[in-house]
């Protein structure tokens, strides 16, 4: 973590090095990269206007993730110290998470980092110990000592907004129901479905079953970790399997050590995304999915993908949540049994609809909102929703594209 400040845009001393003058400054708050990545979504609405210099920071209180400022540095983007972000003001501040967000200066945008605002947890994994159910959008992450925190909150659906009402009234004059623009890029990629298939190096007559799990001991992962192992050995020629595993996983252990814990299913072909993108092509390219209550198993629902369930935790997902309605239809394996029989029960779960109140404007909403909050006119082309990057998963151990 860099002590010293960047010699960047910003600052009483920027005059004499700019190239570009007069331009609105946005900070990116990358605290995780499951956030980071959330925003390199949004980000590019407004990176584009010559009116616009956009600067990344890793937020800290003297820890950070394994991996996040090397993510923050693979973007291409301009990194600043968070001591050196804090001491700045900004004219947008972005950030999919709620950590740290009282200590920028400048008009806080907030989104949701996975697939709703309300989360599918009843108790926050940040909070040891908690004795209450708790939201996304809970008055005490949205309020700094009585002060009401974001200029603006995004969220993804109606139905948030009427939960918001009862968890943090005062913060509905800022809440903006933009809907899902993760969702709206995958829709609106699935026609370049064979070309993903063909970027993970799947035959148009092979099947592809792709293994997603989030984070935690209740996890897909963490339940089974020989789960791709073991459908690799049941389907044997004609199926392929891919792995796709939240970035906290990598996060937390290391991607060294994931890619060792799978290595004898990627000697037989195991396709292991990297956290950092590639899990939506994944999902658009897959037949099958085989998941867990995270938000890329809903994804994946979403589009339309059959879905079973790994592992499901029913006593810690919230009652109403987006994961409790999947696990409402999708059925759930039995581990006691051969498992590629099973994924042939094919159920549809509706989640999109859950997901999304806004199908395919999340993009020129969230412009619209960020332009309003920069102060400035918008462009005057449309808000464009973005097809997919191809994927480019490791295959082998001599391999790595992850961090």
């Amino acid at each position: 973590m860099h002590s010293s400040w960047v010699r960047g845009p910003v600052g009483l001393d920027a005059g004499p090095r700019l190239t570009r003058t007069g331009f609105r400054t946005v900070l990116v708050l990358v605290p995780s990269m499951t956030a980071g990545t959330r925003l390199l979504d949004l980000l590019p609405l407004v990176e584009v206007d010559h009116r616009v210099q956009a600067v990344l920071t890793v937020p800290h209180a003297g820890e950070v993730w394994h991996g996040v400022e090397e993510f923050a540095r693979r973007t291409g983007a301009l990194v600043v110290p968070w001591s050196q972000a804090v001491h700045h003001r900004w004219d947008l501040v972005l950030t999919a998470s709620h950590r740290h967000i009282d200590q920028v200066h400048g008009p806080v945008l907030v989104l949701p980092h996975g697939a709703g605002s309300l989360g599918s947890l009843r108790r926050s994994r940040k909070a040891r110990g908690s004795t209450r159910d708790t939201t996304g959008l809970d008055r005490d992450l949205l309020t700094f000592r009585g002060r009401l925190v974001p200029a603006a909150l995004a969220l993804s659906h109606e139905l948030e907004l009427t939960a918001l009402r009862r968890t943090c009234p005062e913060a509905e004059p800022v809440a903006v129901v933009a809907g899902d623009l993760c969702l709206d890029r995958m829709t609106a990629s699935l026609p370049f479905r064979d070309r993903y298939r063909a970027a993970l190096g799947v035959a148009g007559d092979e099947e592809l079953v792709t293994v997603s799990s989030t984070w935690g001991a209740e996890s897909a992962f963490g339940r089974h970790p020989g789960l791709c192992h073991r459908i690799l050995t049941e389907a044997g020629a004609g199926t392929r399997v891919a792995a796709v595993l939240h970035p906290m996983v990598h996060a937390t252990h290391g991607s060294r050590q994931v890619h060792a814990w799978l290595d004898t299913a990627r000697d037989r072909g195991l396709l292991v995304v990297p956290p950092e993108e590639g899990w939506r092509a994944t999902m658009i390219a897959s037949d099958r999915v085989v998941g867990d209550h995270g938000s890329t198993t809903s994804y994946a629902a979403a589009i339309g993908r059959p879905v079973h369930l790994a592992a499901f935790p029913d006593r810690t997902v919230r009652p109403g949540s987006i994961a409790a309605a999947l696990a409402r239809t999708a059925p759930r394996l039995d581990h006691d049994r051969p498992l590629l029989p099973q994924l042939h029960n094919r159920a549809d779960p509706a989640v999109a609809g859950l997901i999304t109140s806004r199908p395919g404007a999340a993009a020129g909403i969230f412009r619209a909102t960020m332009y309003r909050l920069l102060e400035l006119d918008e462009p005057s082309w449309p808000a464009p929703t973005a097809a997919l990057p191809l994927p480019r998963p490791t295959t082998h151990p001599g391999e790595s594209h992850g961090w």
